[in-house]
């Protein structure tokens, strides 16, 4: 079987000449003018700033980035957000498209994607979250992409996305909102730390977008591949389909997989009306709260009391569970889904923040598995990023099939 090729492009400076050192200043200059009646303009930029770092750290996968953003913007600012949200859409509206003229058409990028999508590439956007849809959309129009036409397989905001560039865990939850594509995968951007460091630190490939000679500084990791956009396509013909196959098993990777899944899960779960959260694909398929209950159930049960005994450094033993048994033991399809999920993600926090506090030699402490036989933390881990990976499309694929029985 033929696997397609997924193309995760950066917009800023990768499809659209846009420098953010003049582009920024302008655009909180503008927005300040928009919502003076509502605060001190020059206090503005340093509290935008600010909120903007909290998004840069967040690390939760139940918080989105505009949750993250407001408390950190329009308090500090003495505003109520529905106070001043007709003059903030009337501002994207029509202030906002004026900033155009700051940025460049770059037509090698039409080609470039128009030629990859004729080959059947799939391709999202993977440009930084930071800010709301309407914005990222309208960047992309003039970079000369409409929405409307180009069949772009995701578009990230900060409505909808919980984590940003360069933290790996952006690219596990892009990666998860695309149905964690198999095949052939390759980011191409022109950022050493967001493009490169941050999908390298996932295992993904990576073509760095540079001008001849531009040199690494000390401390960035190597990217895949460099060169111009026009170099992009005869460079991947010169490789075999494997040579850009992912990898994802580093123990950053596992996090970022895990963190990522989960808010993926989050942002598509959200996304999708609850009346249908029961409709099952196939009478032998799972319906989407089934497969939240599962998750919830083995991230309760299974993961998190398995990294705790092994953490314990007791070589614990690690007895097999049938745990696709419990859908029809447990009633999980006539269960409350939503309930499951919020349970599900406070359980997947737990987890994550014992992850975050290992050090290198703990991800070889020791265990016994029933079925594997000796193993260490890192394989077990690896197991419940495969797992996520695996049921992440599964919620893609139910969603996607569901969807398209109702319209």
């Amino acid at each position: 079987m033929t696997l397609t090729t997924t193309l995760l492009i950066d917009l800023d400076d990768t499809l659209l000449g846009n420098s953010m050192d003049a582009f920024i200043p302008a655009y909180l200059q503008k927005l300040g003018q928009s919502i003076a009646e509502y605060t001190d303009p020059q206090q503005m930029p340093s509290v935008m700033f600010a909120a903007t770092e909290h998004m840069f750290r967040n690390q939760r996968p139940d918080r989105t980035l505009e949750a993250t953003f407001d408390p950190h913007f329009y308090e500090p600012l003495g505003m109520h957000k529905p106070n001043v949200r007709e003059k903030i859409d009337a501002f994207y509206e029509k202030e906002f498209p004026k900033l155009k003229q700051l940025t460049r058409f770059i037509p090698e990028a039409v080609k470039f994607v128009d030629q990859a999508l004729a080959r059947g590439y799939r391709i999202g956007i993977a440009t930084n979250p930071l800010f709301p849809r309407t914005a990222i959309v309208q960047r992309l129009r003039w970079a000369g992409f409409d929405e409307q036409k180009y069949p772009f397989a995701l578009i990230p905001s900060y409505e909808s996305f919980h984590f940003a560039k360069p933290n790996p865990a952006y690219f596990g939850e892009f990666l998860g909102r695309m149905g964690w594509p198999e095949g052939p995968l390759l980011m191409i951007g022109n950022d050493l730390d967001h493009d490169v460091r941050g999908a390298l630190g996932l295992g993904v490939p990576v073509f760095w977008i540079s001008e001849l000679g531009a040199e690494i500084p000390e401390g960035f990791p190597t990217p895949t591949a460099r060169g111009s956009l026009s170099d992009v396509l005869p460079w991947i013909d010169s490789l075999t389909p494997q040579a850009l196959e992912p990898t994802y098993d580093s123990p950053g990777a596992t996090v970022a997989t895990m963190r990522g899944c989960s808010a993926a899960l989050a942002g598509m779960a959200a996304e999708f009306p609850p009346q249908w959260w029961g409709n099952c694909p196939d009478p032998e398929e799972w319906c989407l709260t089934a497969i939240v209950c599962h998750l919830r159930d083995v991230e309760r049960e299974i993961n998190l009391p398995r990294l705790q005994d092994i953490i314990r450094g007791e070589n614990p033993f690690i007895p097999g569970i049938d745990s696709d048994a419990w859908a029809a033991e447990r009633g999980y399809k006539t269960q409350d889904g939503q309930k499951a999920l919020v349970d599900f993600l406070a359980a997947r926090i737990e987890t994550l923040a014992l992850l975050d506090a290992l050090v290198a030699d703990d991800w070889q402490l020791p265990a016994r598995h029933a079925i594997f036989g000796p193993t260490q933390l890192s394989e077990l881990a690896g197991f419940m990023a495969r797992h996520d990976r695996l049921h992440i499309r599964q919620v893609y694929e139910t969603i996607e099939t569901i969807t398209k029985l109702q319209i």
